[in-house]
């Protein structure tokens, strides 16, 4: 028998690369897409796994017409996936008041939604057709409460946990499962650069143990590490003058002109 197809993005570093060596290490077939091909090549080769186990497929999911074709060459040449998991993101600081930082706002969006959104959209309808798959879309725990100064990261992640929760709705009748991961502070080149504490900070390698044990188990919503599921809860419940006062004085994402 084939063995199942998971098909990553933002495979090339943090949680992508560790999803895809938890999926290899059960024997998974991979379908991996970065924008650094030949970087992503040259790990997969290094793990060992020929082409009968993993294709690197080079695109920008920023690019609509990119990330849709990298789908249709691994559906052509690999066929329809098990598991398709939207990981591709950024991170980065704004201030509404820097004119250049509308234009982080525009690519933050363009990357963790419409990037998510085309990277499901060439395999929904197969899937619904077979009556089986996951599409997996990771978010973050950022997406449940706005922080200062992270204003497109955190709405860009509000906005992908109620983009699945809608395409769960959508899905649901057909058997294909939609399965929205929020993971907290993961050690990556994301959050390295960091100025402020990370309570919980995990290594990616735990990170993609847990998640793929709720995607295997097609988990409709997991926060990964749960402690950070009940802080960001607890966030949630604070009235916003005593949210805004106890967080006023917290340093800020880095931007990228600063």
């Amino acid at each position: 028998m084939t063995a199942p197809l998971v098909f990553i993005t933002g495979a090339s570093s943090g949680i992508g690369q560790a999803l895809a060596q938890r999926f290899a290490s059960e024997g998974w077939r991979l379908a991996l897409v970065a924008r650094r091909g030949a970087e992503l090549q040259a790990w997969a080769d290094a793990q060992g796994l020929d082409a009968s186990r993993a294709r690197v497929y080079a695109a920008d999911v920023r690019d609509v017409r990119s990330i849709v074709d990298a789908c249709r060459a691994c559906l052509a040449a690999q066929g329809l996936p098990d598991v398709v998991v939207a990981n591709a993101g950024i991170s980065v600081g704004i201030d509404t008041a820097d004119f250049d930082d509308l234009e982080v706002l525009r690519a933050t969006f363009e990357t963790n939604n419409i990037g998510m959104a085309a990277t499901f959209h060439p395999f929904v309808d197969a899937m619904r057709q077979r009556g089986s798959g996951r599409l997996v879309g990771i978010a973050s725990v950022a997406g449940i409460r706005g922080l200062p100064g992270h204003g497109a990261y955190c709405a860009s992640k509000a906005a992908a946990i109620s983009y699945c929760e809608s395409l769960r709705g959508e899905c649901a009748p057909s058997g294909v499962r939609v399965v929205t991961l929020l993971p907290g502070y993961i050690d990556t080149p994301l959050t390295r650069g960091n100025r402020y504490s990370m309570p919980f900070l995990m290594p990616a390698e735990a990170f993609a143990e847990r998640a793929f044990a709720a995607i295997v188990a097609g988990d409709s919503y997991r926060v990964i590490p749960w402690q950070m599921g009940v802080l960001a809860k607890l966030l949630r419940l604070l009235p916003n003058a005593v949210f805004d006062r106890a967080l006023s004085k917290r340093q800020r994402k880095q931007r990228r002109s600063r």
